[in-house]
């Protein structure tokens, strides 16, 4: 298989980032050109890069087995969201990431053939668009996101609420707004039959526990379909590793 590094600086951020793709052989795409492959966009965690799950994962060996385009962008510490000085890192994934990635490479982006999952943040990042979006996506996977806002309730005296101020802008004006997991679910459960599948895994011993049992609980009480697991596990690799190979098990076999 290929594996690419692109340097480049989109209009949305206004700053060089890394962005890491993995193209199947053609000799292993049974004719299917890279155009019409499934694409997998893999977002990483608050203290990675684009290269966290090419280094820490088998990724390759999934991406070989089932055909896969893997596109595995930067994000900073962002949270993938819209910033308040101008950085637009949503805007980028939902808009010119994909339109560049057409110009480039040709990739159709059809959705039943798009899906979009990540670890920690980028949990949160992936069902902040599938939820968002959810016409652009035919599975969603989420492995200890950062899925509630109670955080900030819960952990007020953590040393990071003034980056999470310079991400999200006011915190006192973050529930109900587009930043807000729970407004997600709202939202969603107005259309609950147009949202793709949607999996989320959490491993018991971590921090984030409790918020992914909250999230998991709202989604249940408005009764939008939600694939949960949860199993021992700490916030580390081997954890997410696992839930990757689950998850493309389940949509892809």
């Amino acid at each position: 298989m290929a594996l690419i590094r692109l340097d480049h600086v989109p209009e949305t951020t206004k700053v060089n980032q890394a962005l890491n793709i993995i193209l199947p052989d053609p000799g292993k795409m049974n004719g299917v050109p890279v155009r019409e492959r499934k694409v997998l966009y893999l977002l990483h965690g608050l203290s990675d890069d684009a290269s966290a799950w090419q280094r820490y994962t088998t990724i390759e060996t999934l991406a070989s087995t089932y055909g896969l385009v893997v596109v595995m962008p930067s994000a900073g510490r962002s949270f993938y969201a819209d910033q308040p000085n101008g950085q637009l890192y949503f805007t980028y994934l939902m808009e010119e990431l994909p339109r560049y990635l057409s110009q480039v490479f040709g990739l159709e982006h059809r959705r039943e053939s798009t899906l979009i999952t990540g670890n920690s943040m980028g949990g949160y990042g992936a069902f902040k668009a599938a939820l968002n979006y959810p016409e652009r996506f035919c599975a969603a996977a989420s492995f200890s996101g950062f899925l509630s806002l109670k955080f900030l309730t819960i952990y007020p005296d953590d040393p990071r609420m003034q980056e999470f101020t310079s991400v999200f802008g006011d915190l006192s004006r973050l529930s109900a707004s587009e930043h807000d997991p729970e407004t997600w679910l709202q939202k969603a459960a107005c259309h609950p039959t147009a949202l793709p599948r949607l999996f989320q895994s959490c491993g018991r011993q971590e921090d984030l526990y409790p918020l992914n049992q909250l999230f998991y609980a709202q989604a249940s009480g408005l009764g939008l379909s939600l694939e949960y697991h949860e199993e021992d596990g700490r916030h580390e690799w081997l954890f997410w590793d696992a839930q990757l190979r689950r998850f493309l098990v389940e949509v892809l076999s």
